[in-house]
């Protein structure tokens, strides 16, 4: 058995199963699968990282697949890259929330009954009101722990009192969530569970987490995009341009910022590919 060393310094058994998982819900056949996973492992040694394992399973996996498997594999490293000011992440929450049918802005303030609070981003429908607390990492192998689940819930206990007892929103189920691209240490999961929080971080809830909902939506990052460059991919970031669907609607923004004619229909075809959504 090998030793491998995870992005926080812990080491662990190289456990296959992760990386096959990881490999299907990208939507790779199963022999393709196989074929990563024996070489992968035949290529092990001790110390290796776990960085190091999805790099070499990305590049044989954009080998063999199409484009968009590949993309949808790198997913959790493409929200990373939405910082590191959090305002894409924000933006990009807001439209996870319109694909469901609600109204979202992003930087909104609500007045609560201690303190004014900053919203990152407030969803509204016919039937709730989220305030969404957006949790920014790109850190790869960070948690979010049970410092910041208390930080939200109290925000949520003051604006309860005020904006959220059903006056303000005209009768609305009114709530606030934390959504993050981390994962959720055991305490803070625990916490939430009990004082009834809702939290949205990569992996939890078991349905419905960050990943099911990009998924599910369509609605995947630019960053995501294995035909540009990472300065192409900072250009288009820089200009607030975070969603595929974007460069799919405007395909002259990829012109704007120096790609050719042809460079462009290979962009857009991926990204086709990428965004067909996998309900």
């Amino acid at each position: 058995m090998v030793l491998v060393t995870k992005a926080n310094g812990e080491e662990e058994l190289f456990q296959p199963d992760k990386l096959r998982r990881s490999l299907e819900r990208a939507g790779a056949h199963a022999e393709t699968v196989a074929r990563i996973v024996t070489r992968v492992e035949g290529e092990l040694r001790d110390g290796m990282t776990t960085a190091e394992i999805y790099r070499h399973a990305f590049e044989l996996l954009k080998r063999e697949e199409d484009k968009p498997i590949a993309a949808r594999y790198s997913l959790r490293r493409a929200i990373m890259e939405l910082g590191p000011s959090g305002f894409p992440f924000e933006s990009f929450l807001a439209e996870l929330f319109r694909q469901e049918g609600y109204r979202a802005t992003t930087n909104v303030y609500l007045s609560g009954k201690c303190t004014e609070h900053e919203i990152d981003v407030l969803a509204e429908n016919d039937a709730r009101v989220v305030a969404v607390e957006a949790k920014f990492h790109n850190e790869s192998g960070y948690k979010t722990d049970l410092k910041g689940v208390l930080y939200v819930n109290a925000r949520a206990g003051d604006l309860k009192e005020t904006h959220f007892d059903g006056k303000e929103t005209s009768g609305k189920e009114g709530a606030v969530w934390l959504i993050t691209n981390t994962k959720f240490t055991h305490n803070a999961i625990r916490y939430a569970e009990c004082a009834g929080l809702t939290i949205i971080g990569w992996t939890y809830p078991h349905h419905g987490n960050l990943h099911d909902l990009i998924d599910a939506s369509g609605l995947h990052p630019v960053s995501c995009l294995t035909t540009l460059s990472q300065a192409q991919k900072n250009l288009l970031l820089e200009r607030r341009i975070v969603l595929c669907r974007f460069l799919m609607e405007h395909p002259e923004t990829l012109q704007e910022i120096g790609l050719s004619a042809a460079k462009t229909d290979t962009v857009i075809q991926e990204a086709r590919g990428l965004c067909a959504p996998r309900r």
